[in-house]
């Protein structure tokens, strides 16, 4: 069932149930009661990451305080995806763009990878979180990203499950076409991994191409930013290999 976008959606860290009354936390009902406007009697969609979509009515029992009472469920919990998607980590605006749009893309976990050139030694875990429950909200996503703690590249190669195919997004590749590497990818799990704004070192890329769970791809032949190039992989990734097909 597709998700209604006509209502206002909000998550809800909370267990979700025919006839149970979940109460926001301070900022929520904030944003419901004083920027939203809404009022008593307004239905709005809530969900958690775990039990669906449920339609829900606003009490406001105080004056600061809103309370939501559910009346049904709308739709049912999907499985999560199983994408594992891995980045260097950006400075704060692009990362936050990026993060938005790997959860829009069908991204089920966002794991930073400090690399040889990434320029951020530090990230930030919970705004990361944050995001991607804002992404999920407004795009009517039910599954919520689990978001890691970062790993070095060479911890995250050496307790990789090798029955998961890697796509490596590889600048340097001969040629610009991905489709026919990607379309050869046998039916497994998937992630993919994307460099820094100064892409990987040659060390690195030496050490991802030896791997036999490792699949290199290009992304066409222009030089794109980071964050341009996680859009354009997860979308040419989903379209032939992943779960638009």
């Amino acid at each position: 069932m597709r998700a209604n976008y006509r209502m206002q959606r909000l998550f809800i860290d909370a267990p979700l149930a025919a006839g149970a009354t979940v109460e926001p936390d301070k900022a929520q009902s904030n944003y419901l009661l004083n920027v939203l406007r809404l009022s008593e009697g307004a239905e709005l969609l809530i969900f958690n990451g775990r039990d669906g979509e449920w339609r829900a009515t606003l009490r406001q029992p105080g004056k600061k305080q809103a309370a939501l009472d559910l009346a049904e469920q709308v739709r049912p919990q999907p499985e999560p995806s199983g994408l594992v998607y891995c980045f260097a980590p950006l400075k704060s605006g692009r990362l936050d763009y990026m993060v938005q749009k790997a959860v829009e893309m069908g991204a089920g976990v966002l794991q930073p990878v400090m690399t040889h050139h990434t320029q951020v030694p530090k990230i930030n875990v919970e705004r990361m979180a944050a995001n991607a429950r804002e992404a999920a909200e407004q795009c009517g996503i039910l599954s919520i990203p689990e978001c890691r703690e970062p790993q070095k590249l060479d911890r995250l190669l050496a307790d990789w499950d090798p029955e998961r195919r890697l796509i490596f997004c590889d600048e340097d590749a001969a040629t610009n076409n991905p489709l026919a590497t990607l379309q050869g990818i046998p039916d497994a799990p998937l992630g993919v991994i994307i460099g820094p704004e100064g892409g990987f070192s040659d060390t690195e890329r030496e050490q991802l191409h030896a791997l036999p769970f490792v699949t290199a791809i290009p992304l066409g032949p222009r030089i794109l930013r980071a964050d341009t190039a996680a859009v354009a992989a997860l979308a040419v990734i989903q379209a032939t290999a992943g779960d638009w097909d």
